[in-house]
């Protein structure tokens, strides 16, 4: 906006000084060429009033030396009514300056002239300035005139700039505040010292970050206390399913039973991916506390450590002396390995472990052995609802989940199979947004 600003402010400027010096110009041209045409007639008058003093009769032909006769002298002539010449100056051509006697202003090839009849009617008298003098008299006048115009045009583009950039100071104070808002920060803009015209926009920013505050509350508190009203029924109607199970017995029925268990189990798994995916949507993972990337990855694999057969090994290592820690929400961190971490266990070739490594700058690799995705799979798997082909059970969610939380949390997740430099595989690289340590 300032660069649209002073480019329009410094054209109209310059479109106006340009018109000015036009102006100038003709009016300083006018100006030279009268004040000399003044010059011509007066030198005019003196020689007509010396001839006539002096009672001078010059005979034909006669030239009058002048001494210090330069190149802009101005030379004249003495000649009769005819046509003929009487007297002339040494800076004077041998002919008659003008070919028919009469008086006014001449503009010859080489000379300005004025010619005035003299009082006694005997003789005309003929002043002739050269062009070239008076040509570097206009232009030297018009110079002095626009010169000055020329060389202030970097004061005004300086002040120009400076008028147009502190006129615009409290647009870029503000636009500075709205850049620091983001997920992890809704706090309304405190009050600036804000122009009439940036008064509206700050108010409807501020109503703009409430409404948004309270909108991501709202789905945030919804995504928790579904989680806990949705969790203890699956759980109680869980439990009753297998202790029906061991009352039944019929021989159709504990199959029955076990069939509906599955599904119940099923229903849990897809409830908390749900719920996980609306947790991540609603920006939960925005926010500024530092983790151990090491010390999450742990935890979760002892959790996991204690659920076989479902899962297989999950070995954790660190390339590094020590780890890097990680800028964001520890407990979306959680969700976001944990759905990598079974999706490497669900799609990967069974009993094969999970490797699962750290490394010193933030990047973090989660390894399986499974047979290679075609190309054209890899791109829509961070998509909701998309799945590889496995036919292995699953929701198609647990990609999308760690996209979408690793965007909120600075990081970035590259997919790729098979694993780079080997035939196989598939690997989940999340490049964690390092930051010191705690003191």
């Amino acid at each position: 906006m300032a660069t649209r600003i002073m480019a329009g402010v410094l054209v109209v400027v310059l479109g106006c000084l340009s018109l000015l010096s036009v102006l100038v110009a003709g009016f300083t041209r006018y100006e030279v060429t009268e004040r000399l045409d003044n010059s011509l007639q007066e030198v005019a008058e003196r020689l007509e009033f010396v001839i006539a003093a002096h009672a001078v009769r010059p005979s034909g032909g006669t030239v009058a030396l002048l001494p210090e006769v330069g190149p802009r002298t101005l030379a004249y002539q003495i000649a009769t009514p005819e046509g003929r010449l009487l007297l002339r100056s040494q800076n004077a051509p041998a002919g008659i300056f003008v070919p028919v006697m009469r008086g006014g202003f001449y503009d010859r090839p080489r000379f300005r002239v004025y010619a005035v009849r003299a009082r006694d009617g005997g003789h005309y008298i003929l002043v002739g300035e050269p062009t070239f003098h008076r040509r570097e008299a206009v232009r030297r006048a018009t110079l002095i005139s626009i010169l000055p115009m020329i060389v202030f045009l970097p004061a005004v583009w300086l002040l120009v700039r400076w008028v147009v950039r502190r006129a615009l100071r409290p647009l870029t104070v503000l636009q500075a505040e709205i850049r620091a808002r983001g997920g992890g920060n809704l706090a309304p803009i405190p009050a600036l010292d804000l122009p009439e015209e940036l008064v509206a926009i700050h108010m409807a920013v501020n109503l703009l970050l409430d409404r948004l505050k309270k909108a991501l509350s709202t789905e945030r508190a919804f995504a928790a206390n579904a989680a806990h009203e949705l969790r203890n029924p699956i759980g109680a109607l869980l439990a009753q399913a297998q202790m029906l199970r061991e009352q039944l017995h019929e021989p159709e029925a504990p199959g029955r039973v076990a069939a509906m268990i599955g599904q119940i189990r099923r229903l849990g798994r897809m409830t908390e991916k749900l719920l996980q995916l609306s947790r991540a949507s609603s920006g939960a993972a925005m926010g500024d506390d530092r983790f151990d990337p090491i010390a999450v990855l742990q935890v979760l694999a002892e959790e996991f450590a204690d659920m076989p057969p479902l899962f297989p090994a999950v070995t954790v290592a660190c390339d590094g002396r020590e780890a890097p820690w990680a800028r964001g929400d520890i407990d979306a961190a959680g969700i976001l390995f944990r759905n990598l971490i079974e999706n490497a266990a669900h799609h990967g070739t069974p009993d094969a472990a999970i490797a699962v490594t750290v490394s010193r700058d933030g990047v973090v690799d989660i390894v399986n052995d499974c047979d290679a995705l075609p190309a054209h799979v890899l791109p829509g798997l961070t998509e909701p609802f998309v799945r590889g082909g496995s036919a292995a059970d699953g929701s198609g969610l647990g990609l999308a989940i760690a996209a979408s939380i690793a965007g909120q949390m600075g990081a970035r997740l590259e997919i790729a199979s098979p694993v780079p430099g080997t035939e196989r595989g598939f690997r989940a690289r999340v490049m964690l947004a390092a930051t010191a340590g705690p003191s």
